[in-house]
């Protein structure tokens, strides 16, 4: 299979029951939305006249329906507080056809929800009920074997990562160790802190921020020679088989080591760009267990993340129209 002889069809019927393990922490997204016609007289604020509520499956959560949409079965792997927050959370996983059973509830967290206050469609302020800290010893051991108990049974392995405290420091190299040794690629999707802790991953893919701030760099990221640089580094530093970057507007650079391409944006008419760095690294993680090459997966990440940049709110791509697309492009 070559980036200008791949069978397109047959690479997205191999999505059709593939398994993939997303480890990392799950959230709820809430939004309260309304109309505003007027100020509060008890203080300068609006005052938001409710017309309805909506829950989503937010984090590591919309990587699943994005795995989902295209074909594939989730399993999530990551930590819950015994809280209302946990069981709307699992009730929606409940709702979506998604399993629950590698999921660990501990007295000792809170369920990650952002409920977001909408009015005459703009958010006027995020509430956000959660626990940051690292999972300690003992939710860590049970993570693990909720992980290893899946994990000979998947494809790939993806570590979605918002620093909320299910991937840290100490685990990450062993949740990485216990993949390589079953032989299942792994799919990284960072945030800062633990930035250069994914050492032997097999796609690490950051956006543009998330490299300058994860090597503490204070180059001109504009000029497409000093972001090349920083991805050698990187990719040098952790010694992935693939560095993808993901650059908003600009597209992708995806790195391999002996190949370098730059796949651009397509013209697209941006709504919302919400989830789609979840929706990116999906379809990446699918691509790469299907044996797709390097710039392939690039380029139909690319597009699905595009794709669901036409919606408003954070939805998962439409796989028939991936395909279509792709098609043209590819």
């Amino acid at each position: 299979m070559t980036a200008t002889n791949v069978n397109l069809p047959a690479l997205f019927q191999q999505f059709r029951g593939m398994k993939v393990l997303i480890v990392g922490d799950v959230m709820v997204d809430s939004y309260i939305i309304g109309k505003v016609t007027r100020m509060s007289p008890e203080a300068p604020v609006p005052v938001v006249d409710v017309q309805s509520y909506d829950m989503r499956l937010g984090g590591a959560g919309n990587v699943a329906l994005n795995v989902q949409a295209m074909g594939g079965i989730p399993i999530l792997c990551s930590a819950l507080g015994n809280d209302t927050e946990g069981t709307e959370l699992k009730s929606l996983l409940a709702a979506a056809g998604l399993t629950d059973r590698a999921i660990l509830v501990s007295d000792k967290r809170k369920t990650t929800k952002k409920t977001r206050v909408i009015g005459n469609n703009h958010q006027l302020v995020r509430i956000d009920h959660e626990i940051t800290l690292d999972l300690d010893t003992l939710d860590s051991f049970l993570l693990e074997q909720h992980f290893d108990r899946e994990l000979e049974h998947v494809d790939v392995v993806v570590l979605q990562d918002y620093n909320k405290g299910v991937l840290h420091a100490a685990n990450i190299p062993a949740l990485i160790a216990r993949a390589i040794k079953a032989g299942k690629p792994i799919v990284v999707d960072p945030k800062r802190e633990n930035f250069l802790a994914y050492k032997g991953a097999t796609l690490f893919k950051p956006n543009l921020k998330e490299l300058k701030e994860g090597l503490e760099l204070d180059s001109d990221f504009s000029v497409m020679d000093n972001v090349k640089a920083a991805v050698h580094s990187l990719h040098q530093q952790l010694g992935s088989a693939i560095t993808m970057v993901t650059m908003s507007e600009r597209g992708v650079l995806v790195y391999t080591g002996t190949e370098e391409h730059t796949i651009p944006a397509h013209l697209r008419r941006i709504v919302d760009v919400s989830g789609a760095g979840d929706t990116v690294i999906s379809v990446a993680a699918m691509c790469l267990a299907a044996g797709a090459p390097a710039r392939v997966m690039a380029e139909i990440s690319n597009l699905a993340g595009g794709l669901v940049c036409e919606e408003t709110g954070v939805v998962p791509v439409n796989k028939d129209r991936l395909l279509e697309e792709a098609e043209k492009v590819i």
